[in-house]
């Protein structure tokens, strides 16, 4: 199934000088999942403060989002690549994925003034998904990514939905639809992560 996932490896390519540089500085995959989170949750609070105030906050979720999934991806290189890996590190790769998760879409969803009940299905699907996904360990199965809505993938549909929202006015009915979609692709995502664990387990 086609994910953003999949530029992962290329990704951690172009970040790798990068990351060298950080831990010859000292810096940690642990503070830089830290700092991930962190961003998410100041981000969150911009912009449900400053969107109804100043349309130009939508801008702060693309360039979070895009800066929050490279430090995603710094974290994992210098964890894999430079020995940092770690039991505590784990819990804070995945419970600071879905907590920044919900502390930066729950803010944007309510701003454009998505239906309530949708952002609380989208939200609750979204740590499902992230759930089953690690479930895959407890089955002697790897953690499993599959989408075709993942956390990149998330991160691109809703950065497109703000920069959307910035350049024009869209009705609440389209934003609801949207979300909705997002919703099923979700339940789609978590049958996926679901199949691929169970026949990797056999």
């Amino acid at each position: 199934m086609i994910s953003v996932y999949q530029l992962k490896s290329k990704f951690s390519d172009v970040l790798r000088p990068l990351v060298n540089v950080m831990v010859k500085c000292g810096i940690t995959a642990n503070m830089v999942t830290i700092s991930a989170f962190v961003l998410s949750v100041v981000t969150g609070a911009l912009v449900y403060y400053y969107v109804p105030k100043c349309i130009c906050a939508y801008w702060l979720l693309p360039i979070a989002l895009f800066v929050r999934m490279a430090l995603n991806n710094i974290d994992g290189v210098i964890a894999r690549e430079h020995n940092q890996k770690s039991n505590i590190g784990a819990i804070y790769n995945e419970l600071g994925d879905i907590l920044s998760d919900t502390v930066i879409y729950v803010p944007l969803l309510y701003v454009a003034g998505c239906n309530v009940w949708l952002i609380f299905l989208f939200t609750v699907l979204t740590i499902i998904s992230e759930t089953v996904g690690i479930m895959g360990v407890q089955i002697n199965a790897s953690r499993h990514y599959d989408g075709p809505m993942g956390k990149s993938d998330r991160a691109f549909w809703l950065s497109v939905l703000a920069i959307i929202l910035y350049f024009t006015v869209i009705s609440i009915k389209v934003i609801n639809i949207f979300t909705a979609a997002l919703s099923l692709l979700l339940v789609y995502t978590i049958f996926n992560r679901i199949k691929g664990a169970l026949k990797e387990a056999k």
